[in-house]
Order: structure tokens, then sequence, then C-alpha cells
């Protein structure tokens, strides 16, 4: 791999997202896949509001990423060389004014966006028991109930994320067909539901999950055992 693939990725970024746990006895079978993760929930990042020259690199290197750039092209349009750029990314150096402001330009941000990241605040939202506000999705039915659990406002992850807690009825349609961006997480808590998500149904019994993506019709087909009560996280990407 070139110097200009690896821009800005961690040891983890270079690896595939999820490895599965080969079985020591090559001729069995294992009862059960092993997932490894290769990101690590417990490492600890950089301190931002303590480490500009930190924030700056996250923020190029975002901006970059959400731009479909490669390291070469954002170089060749700021007169920066890749390894220079790459410096940026990783917070190795402190970049001057000038080379700001033509990373501003050539990423189409005022250059104050560049430095955002700097003791920006990250958020969190608590919400007690009973205290989830009732909403109306495009496309609900009668008898489908969405409980918002949560949101944040714009970030700079790249990603929203809307936690829903669905309950249905007696009185809920049977074939209701939803439709939309982004990817898709259930996760029944009551009840017995068949899930239809394109051409296959899926049985969801507590503690079922399904993980699809959701610009394939899906919905509810048939309610086996009511009330069914479930999770729903979507998650898709920032409007730029």
């Amino acid at each position: 791999m070139n110097v200009q693939n690896n821009i800005g990725l961690t040891d983890g970024e270079r690896q595939p997202a999820v490895q599965i746990a080969a079985d020591d006895d090559a001729g069995a079978a294992p009862a059960a896949a092993v997932a490894r993760l290769n990101q690590n929930p417990h490492k600890l990042a950089e301190p931002r509001e303590m480490n500009l020259e930190m924030a700056i690199g996250r923020q190029v290197r975002e901006l970059r990423k959400r731009r479909r750039m490669t390291g070469a092209e954002l170089a060749k349009q700021t007169g920066l060389s890749v390894g220079m750029l790459s410096k940026v990314e990783n917070g190795l150096i402190s970049p001057s004014l000038t080379s700001l402001q033509a990373l501003s330009n050539a990423l189409n941000v005022p250059l104050v966006q560049l430095l955002q990241a700097y003791e920006e605040p990250r958020e969190a939202m608590h919400v007690k028991a009973g205290d989830a506000a009732r909403v109306e999705r495009a496309g609900t039915r009668a008898g489908q109930h969405y409980h918002l659990l949560g949101h944040l406002g714009a970030n700079d992850t790249g990603v929203v994320m809307e936690p829903y807690l669905i309950v249905l009825d007696s009185e809920s349609d049977r074939f209701p067909t939803f439709q939309h961006d982004g990817v898709e997480l259930l996760y029944m808590l009551q009840g017995c539901v068949d899930y239809r998500h394109g051409d296959r149904t899926y049985r969801l019994e507590p503690g079922d999950s399904l993980l699809f993506d959701a610009d394939s019709p899906h919905g509810p087909e048939n309610l086996l055992q009511l009330p069914a009560r479930f999770l729903s996280v979507i998650c898709y990407p920032q409007a730029v």
C-alpha cells in the first residue's frame, strides 16, 4: 500500500473491520462464529481541548473523507506534499496560517471550521423511563407508536443516529412498508412478529436482532403476539 492510501489511517483502519476466529479443529464446525472487532472501545483518545494540532488534524481528515478525497488529491489542491499532509492529519505538526487557508479552500469550508474540534463539547442526552418523546415518523401507520429515545444535534462524526422504542398493538396495520437511507438495527423486547426485508421474512422473538440495509422495503408483516415492543436504531450519513 503506498503512502497516499495510508494518510490518516490507524493500524485498525488498515485491517478488515471484522475477523471471524477460525476453529482450532479444522475438521469440526465451530458452535458459533466469534467476531473479533479491531476497534478498541477502551482506547483513550488525545484530549482535544489540550491538543490543538490533534484537533485540526482530525478535522481535516474527517472533512477529506466526507468529500471522498484521497490524501494525494487534497495534497495536490493545497500545494502541500503528501508527507506534510500526513503529518497535519496526524497532529504531528502545527500548520501555518497559509497552510490552514489552503486546506479550508480545498475542503470548501470556513477556516474556523478546521478549529471547531478544539475544546468542542461532547453531547449526551439522558431520557428517563417514560419520558421518551412520542413522534410521528413518515410512513407511520395506525397502531404503531414511536418513542424517540434520544437525539444529538450536528456533530463531527458524519453520522446521524435515531434510536426508537416501537410498540405495536392490536390495531396495528399488518403490511406497512418502509424505505429510507442508511442502515437499521432491530432488537426484539416483547411479543413476536414476522418482519419482512426485501423478499425475505424473519421471525423476531424477544432477544432476536435484525440488522439490514434500510434502502430495501421493510416492515412488520405478521403480528403473531401482541403487544410487540422492539428497539429500532437507524443510522445514516449527516448532510454536509
